[in-house]
């Protein structure tokens, strides 16, 4: 940011406010992305499909949410990201309510279809907001706020949908979760700035943007994207059965070893909003927080660990999981043209949507051979290539 714009920043009124609303949005798409899992036995046995027929919404959501993401960031420089995000919350509310209200099976896969839509816009919008209102001291917290945020909406989605379903039933749970998204937008309307909306671009700005994209730095982030996407599907899905199979461990002590990787990430995704606002370097923020996954995950895969032990490491490497994220945001930023936020970030952030489709196939293919270590071996591997990722980065594409 220049100082001008640093200035203007930090002059205007209620930035926190922004924060707290964004990230009130990020918390709903990670509750809509886990809206059916907990509630698959119920629609499954309310239409009488297979759980390969109801993957088939899951698939929709997912497919429709790696191709639109991108151009939903220009749409977020363009339109501007406020009014964008307002449109995601409210077609994915609006899916699940109509998904929840007409009995259809057919129209429920459509619907996921159109929630997917819906969720191209959070990760553009968001971090263009955060961006745009927040000063450059604080971002760093700002960042750590929003992804503590998603994660929270995933920690609750499962116990709350099913305590809607256990009162309504797995119809009410999708209205109820609809109602949520519509009272974000609500708060996104009440939230009216018109400095959200740019400038119209200038000719040929479509052009120059995927010029931007295709560059190497914003391809290098891509990758670490994708890496880091893989990395959590194999320890967050694949740990359990790994650690079962490979030393013969409890399942309530692999899922207790989860559970407390899942909750220091959580934290460590707080202090890692306050070691970004301290340190400038985010990229050796990332390389040391990587390296120590890779030797603790390492350590799991060869140390014939104990039940405590286990839990410890786990929880330690969910810790640098959860520290280093704000500073993969950061590192987005700094690369980032100013203007071009919303582009970029729904760009960079398709890596998750990649990283989810390649993870199952490659994780489920090693257990299928018989090969448990080679999950951790294999998140290993994609922590040291996600350090190649950020510590060949320019500090600024040309």
């Amino acid at each position: 940011m220049t100082e001008a714009t640093e200035r203007l920043a930090a002059s205007r009124p209620g930035y926190a406010r922004v924060v707290g609303v964004v990230s009130a949005a990020h918390f709903v798409s990670h509750y809509y992305i886990l809206l059916l899992p907990p509630l698959l036995p119920f629609v499954r046995a309310d239409y009488g499909v297979s759980y390969t027929q109801l993957g088939l919404a899951l698939a929709a959501f997912n497919v429709v949410s790696a191709v639109l993401q991108t151009p939903a960031g220009f749409l977020a420089d363009w339109l501007g990201a406020r009014i964008l995000l307002i449109a995601g919350l409210l077609f994915g509310a609006a899916a699940f309510m109509i998904a929840g209200l007409v009995d259809s099976f057919w129209l429920l896969v459509a619907m996921f279809a159109l929630a997917g839509v819906g969720n191209t816009a959070y990760h553009p919008a968001d971090y263009a907001l955060l961006s745009h209102h927040v000063p450059s001291a604080r971002i760093g917290r700002a960042f750590s706020i929003h992804t503590f945020a998603g994660m929270l909406g995933s920690a609750i989605a499962p116990g709350s949908l099913l305590l809607m379903q256990n009162i309504w039933g797995w119809r009410g749970a999708f209205i109820g979760a609809g109602t949520l998204g519509f009272a974000v937008a609500a708060l996104l309307l009440v939230m009216s700035d018109d400095r959200d909306k740019p400038a119209a671009p200038a000719p040929k700005a479509e052009i120059v943007g995927w010029r931007l994209l295709l560059s190497p730095p914003i391809l290098l982030n891509l990758g670490f994207f994708v890496l880091l996407a893989i990395m959590s599907g194999g320890m967050y899905n694949y740990s359990v059965v790994a650690l079962g199979a490979l030393e013969g461990t409890p399942l309530a002590v692999a899922n207790g070893a989860l559970s407390a990787h899942l909750l220091l990430s959580a934290i460590g995704v707080l202090i890692g909003g306050v070691v970004a606002m301290r340190v400038a370097r985010h990229d050796l923020v990332a390389t040391f927080g990587l390296a120590a996954i890779a030797a603790l995950v390492v350590l799991i895969a060869y140390g014939d660990l104990g039940s405590w032990p286990l839990v410890l490491v786990m929880a330690v490497a969910g810790f640098f999981f959860g520290v280093i994220m704000p500073s993969r945001d950061m590192i987005v930023r700094e690369i980032t043209p100013p203007g071009s936020f919303g582009k970029v970030f729904g760009f960079v952030t398709t890596g998750f949507n990649l990283g989810g489709i390649v993870a199952p196939l490659v994780f489920g293919a090693i257990m299928d051979e018989g090969n448990p270590r080679l999950v951790f071996l294999s998140v290993a591997a994609c922590s040291l290539a996600a350090i190649a990722t950020v510590a060949t980065l320019p500090r600024r594409p040309n």
